[in-house]
């Protein structure tokens, strides 16, 4: 099984590079489990570390039940963050460049962390007791599958299908409100697109955290101080396209945009 998931990794890796979505996996490979696909994820992962990448957090996806349904997928995801994933707020972000094969734009919350923290036993409690600071964040996910023909073993495969992400420059004490009744609204190309809430990821953002805190502990993979942590979409994913404007605001935390372009 090991050369199959190197193999796949080499695969997932390609498709990025070259912008080519390739079949599902968990069609082509029905025996694949979720264990399968975070080994694959790793070693994807260090293709993209052996190519100069820099891993700067986490991420957990598939949270709210909007979006679970619109994927058809059941269960959150998980995956990592690098250096070369990370663009400023207001940043006009090239389709090309970036790699973004079919791209779709996420409004949540961005926890960054000043202390360790690692599972099991990680309590929604610690993580704002860990975290420095929140923010609002577009995260433009998008998958290396042709045509987001998804199952959770090919979402984890492919580091649960993240592209990059931005981060509002206003950074909130989490301690300071209640994350779980801020209310996020949505602007595409200048229109109300999706609002959300709080509690539509497992009923608070930092337990979507602590969730993934605990899960990814289960593999030996700790938070690290510094680390950013997404913790998943208060509202339904948006088709994003060059030349479309993304802007959004969340009560409390402070606003972020984001341009695309060829």
């Amino acid at each position: 099984m090991s050369e199959l998931h190197n193999q796949l990794a080499q695969e997932l890796f390609d498709a990025q590079k070259k912008r080519l979505a390739v079949a599902p996996l968990i069609a082509r490979y029905p025996e694949l489990t979720i264990d399968d696909a975070y080994q694959i994820s790793l070693k994807t992962l260090a293709l993209r570390t052996q190519a100069g990448e820099k891993v700067i957090g986490k991420k957990i996806g598939v949270t709210s039940e909007a979006v679970q349904k619109m994927l058809n997928v059941h269960q959150p995801d998980f995956g990592f963050l690098t250096n070369t994933m990370h663009h400023p707020d207001g940043s006009s972000i090239s389709l090309q460049k970036s790699q973004l094969i079919q791209p779709r734009a996420e409004g949540e919350i961005a926890f960054c962390l000043k202390h360790d923290l690692q599972g099991p036993g990680v309590t929604a409690e610690q993580v704002l007791a860990a975290t420095e600071w929140v923010a609002p964040c577009f995260e433009i996910v998008d998958s290396r599958i042709e045509d987001w023909r998804i199952t959770i073993v090919d979402t984890v495969a492919d580091n649960a299908s993240c592209g990059v992400f931005v981060i509002g420059d206003k950074h909130t004490d989490p301690t300071t409100l209640d994350l779980s009744t801020v209310k996020m609204a949505v602007h595409h190309n200048g229109e109300p697109a999706v609002t959300g809430i709080g509690s539509a990821v497992q009923g608070h953002p930092a337990q979507a955290v602590a969730w993934l805190a605990n899960t990814l502990g289960e593999y030996g993979i700790e938070f690290k101080k510094g680390e950013v942590i997404l913790s998943g979409a208060l509202a339904p994913l948006i088709d994003a396209k060059s030349g479309d404007h993304f802007s959004m605001e969340i009560e409390g935390l402070g606003t972020c945009s984001v341009n695309f372009c060829d």
